[in-house]
């Protein structure tokens, strides 16, 4: 399991890096077209847009793994370990809860009826489905980043926060 993990979290810092790059091939190109060649590109306005839903949806999950998103742990940090680990424990269910509703069952529909309804984009012409599928996609890794975070507060490991040493 710790080698999945360790696959997934590397594969994901990477298609991170790869959008990232894209992003900035994509703005710079827009430029370069718009002011030097007097001739604006009308799809990297688009294309940058969608990447950046893409890097903010997937940036999230991992600043969620890296524990690194914003949190507000003035009581977490006051409590006694055992109410801490217990409240980490229901944070972690939260995440769940809420990942599976809104980011899977949510986020496959939105896919599934853009899909249905061949909802394309105007400049790129691509489907809407496959800009929306980033929804269920970080969703799924919500949830497994929170399963891995259940197993290891279960096996006694506390889960750091942000005056403790980062995960």
């Amino acid at each position: 399991m710790n080698l999945f993990i360790k696959y997934l979290d590397k594969t994901l810092a990477g298609a991170l890096v790869t959008v990232m790059v894209c992003i900035l091939l994509s703005v710079s190109w827009q430029v370069i077209s718009r002011y030097l060649l007097k001739d604006p590109s009308s799809v990297t306005e688009e294309l940058a847009r969608f990447l950046l839903i893409w890097v903010g949806m997937l940036g999230a999950v991992y600043a969620y793994r890296t524990n690194s998103h914003l949190g507000l742990n003035l009581l977490l940090d006051k409590m006694p370990d055992k109410f801490k680990k217990l409240t980490l424990i229901l944070i972690q269910l939260l995440v769940i809860v809420f990942s599976g509703l809104v980011l899977v069952f949510g986020g496959y529909e939105l896919v599934d009826l853009t899909l249905e309804l061949k909802q394309i984009s105007a400049a790129l012409s691509i489907n809407m489905g496959v800009v929306y599928a980033v929804l269920p996609i970080s969703g799924v890794l919500l949830i497994v980043y929170s399963l891995v975070n259940l197993r290891d507060l279960c096996g006694g490991k506390i889960i750091a926060t942000d005056t403790q040493e980062s995960m």
